[in-house]
């Protein structure tokens, strides 16, 4: 019996992870793929008249096992691979490509809804039917529906060709990354790294029975070895490892790979009637078209560059009293972390035992207790992925009959594995939606790389992952505080330089010194960071933020220009594309065997492509959304109630829309610009 096929008999309908092996995945989506066809003809061949309900409704709440199902394989495929799910993958995105293009292809369904649509005006429909309606119309149209048949053809197969395209980019540098590692006897080479991370990287020698040291490719080893290394020789060559991936030439080489993914691109924005696909991808986002948002990048990068030239003055002195006459960029990490523990006297690894994982995870517990009335008791009765993952129910308060509402469940996985991708990200197993009067509850999942416990220490965080979990944690915010009718208007279904506001808005509690106090403790003695040290991360806040504010917007950049520029690809090598785009953005000599594309798994894999631009966007969103608080108190209950309205309200309504009902003015740049350079 395939327990993909069955109805779930778990707690919270949540997935029955026990139960499910590889072999189910196939015949299950097989199987959910048909029955789902089924669900499309009988809407579309529906012999009554086009209504909102049985049309635009019935389209809206089809297809929930096969979304469910696709959910847990494809988070299992980021979180808890193996050869055999990536096979699995490989056969799957063409099913899954094939079935999305003929539901968007199919002329009687878009018959249909363009009958319901012409004729909106003949319903009563509510604010989020109308967005509903709009969004559905809009989806088909952009999926080819007003095509002739010939074109409609094509782009099925340029999906098809891009589902599969970007699974084996991401597949390429997953496999780099866990090829690489450095094995090193001598401990005299690792001179500068504090001893808690040199016990971590014992552990993973030993887990690889070798004796000494062994350093991987993944984030919470990488960058504590390029932050303290002293010897300039090792972090050069972990810093090319590591800038080299995907870009060897050998079987995992994404260069080709790229130009095939930006021609697929480019191809189905002019099918679609579009100049090129920056212009495809920006119409349903608010900044609208490429040229606002080479105008917000450009206007920033003007802004930043001195601050950021000022900046990497300051750490090619302190490199030059080294003998370094010319820094690189696998310097930077070590000389900013020297200038940072000179300037605010804070050494990440001397803050580390005061931030407990167990204890920050409480902590960003609480900061939702006091914002928005969630109350989260870890529970055992839940199956799992993996035996790492915990398992939160998430309440609201309980009530003076002392009754609490069930609002979501929560899955926490926070440490590396061979079979999870690099990185932190927030997804979910399950949507909300309301339906036949019952409000479905989500199910969220946040998922991390922070450095593993060992025997003799808990697992213990830099600042930078504690920003990094709160800022995973915002996200689930917005997918637990969900509250919409429609699952496909729900939680983080907003426009997507509009979904990084919930995420970068709740880092700025980490710099608060009367919320810093409430958690940041000593985990062997209890004792609080004292108030100098707490305050000096208050005033690092901005410290770098110029060399970070061209990074980013190097990334947006390059991001941009790949989706509007593909005739400039054809003539060059990725790597020339790459260099001529950022040039601007670089504050340190480019090297030739390295190249940033070839691993952009954000734009090539995720959902970025010709939207990096939105994190910097979100920025100037989440510094004035904060101000908002700053200016009447960091937990005022009022404006917390109004920002929950945001969080809950998902796409049902524009993104301007919403932020101007709870900020009260569309956000100014000036706040971000403040913020960062005072």
């Amino acid at each position: 019996m395939n327990p993909l096929l069955q109805k779930f008999n778990t707690k919270y309908n949540s997935a029955p992870f026990n139960e499910i092996k590889d072999e189910h995945y196939l015949p299950a989506f097989k199987e959910l793929v048909e029955i789902s066809k089924k669900e499309i003809d009988e809407i579309a061949n529906n012999s009554e008249e086009p209504t909102f309900t049985n049309t635009i409704e019935a389209l809206a709440y089809s297809g929930e096992q096969l979304d469910v199902v696709s959910s847990i394989f494809f988070n299992l495929n980021s979180a808890e691979t193996n050869d055999e799910i990536q096979k699995i993958a490989q056969e799957v995105s063409p099913i899954l490509s094939e079935f999305s293009s003929q539901i968007s292809q199919n002329e009687a369904l878009f018959a249909r809804i363009k009958k319901v649509f012409d004729e909106k005006e003949k319903y009563s429909l509510n604010e989020e039917q109308q967005m509903l309606l709009n969004e559905t119309y809009k989806g088909f149209v952009r999926n080819g529906a007003l095509l002739n048949d010939e074109d409609k053809k094509k782009l099925e197969k340029i999906n098809m060709d891009l589902s599969l395209k970007s699974l084996q980019f991401g597949q390429n540098v997953l496999a780099e990354t866990n090829n690489y590692f450095k094995h090193i006897t001598d401990k005299k080479d690792l001179a500068g790294i504090p001893e808690a991370i040199l016990a971590q990287f014992a552990e993973e020698a030993k887990e690889r029975n070798l004796e000494g040291y062994v350093v991987t490719l993944q984030y919470p080893s990488y960058v504590p070895f390029i932050t303290y290394c002293e010897n300039r020789e090792l972090r050069k060559e972990l810093a090319l490892e590591n800038g080299k991936k995907a870009f060897k030439n050998n079987e995992f080489d994404n260069q080709n790979l790229i130009k095939e993914i930006i021609s697929l691109k480019q191809q189905k924005a002019e099918i679609l009637g579009y100049k090129n696909y920056a212009e495809y991808v920006l119409e349903e986002r608010m900044a609208k078209s490429p040229a606002k948002v080479f105008e917000f990048l450009n206007e920033l990068l003007e802004k930043a560059t001195p601050f950021a030239q000022k900046e990497i003055e300051e750490l090619k002195s302190l490199a030059k009293a080294d003998g370094i006459d010319e820094m690189q960029s696998y310097d930077h990490a070590f000389y900013a972390e020297k200038l940072r523990k000179a300037k605010y006297d804070i050494d990440d690894e001397e803050l580390k035992p005061y931030f407990q994982l167990d204890k920050v995870e409480e902590a960003v517990f609480g900061l939702a207790k006091k914002l928005f009335g969630l109350e989260f008791v870890e529970i055992n009765d839940v199956q799992k992925y993996h035996p790492e993952v915990k398992t939160y129910e998430v309440r609201s308060q309980k009530s003076e009959d002392g009754s609490h509402d069930f609002v979501a469940l929560l899955y926490a996985d926070y440490h590396p594995r061979k079979g999870k991708r690099a990185g932190a990200w927030m997804t979910s197993f399950k949507s909300q939606k309301i339906q036949n009067g019952e409000n479905v509850r989500p199910h969220i999942s946040v998922v991390c790389n922070f450095t593993k416990p060992t025997s003799e220490t808990p697992s213990l965080l830099t600042f930078q992952e504690v920003t990094t979990l709160f800022h995973e944690f915002g996200h689930a915010l917005h997918g637990i505080l969900a509250n919409t009718q429609y699952p496909t208007l729900s939680g983080t279904s907003v426009k997507w330089d509009f979904v990084e506001l919930p995420s970068q808005f709740l880092e700025n509690y980490c710099y608060e010194p009367e919320f810093l106090k409430t958690f940041a403790k000593h985990y062997q003695t209890g004792e609080v960071l004292p108030d100098e040290k707490i305050q000096k991360i208050a005033d690092s806040k901005n410290f770098m933020e110029g060399y970070q504010t061209l990074r980013q917007l190097g990334f947006g950049i390059l991001d941009m220009t790949y989706h509007t520029k593909v005739d400039e690809l054809e003539n060059w090598s990725v790597k020339e594309f790459e260099d001529n785009t950022t040039k601007k953005t670089q504050l340190y000599p480019t090297n030739p065997e390295t190249a940033m594309s070839t691993s952009f798994s954000h734009i090539f894999q995720g959902g970025y492509s010709a939207g990096y631009y939105s994190y910097k966007w979100a920025e100037v969103l989440d510094a004035d959304a904060f101000q908002y608080f700053k200016e009447n108190g960091i937990f005022n209950p009022e404006i917390a109630a109004k920002y929950k309205v945001l969080l809950s309200s998902g796409g049902t309504k524009d993104p301007m829309e919403l932020y101007k009902n709870f900020r009260g003015s569309e956000p100014k740049v000036e706040s971000l610009l403040k913020r960062a350079f005072g």
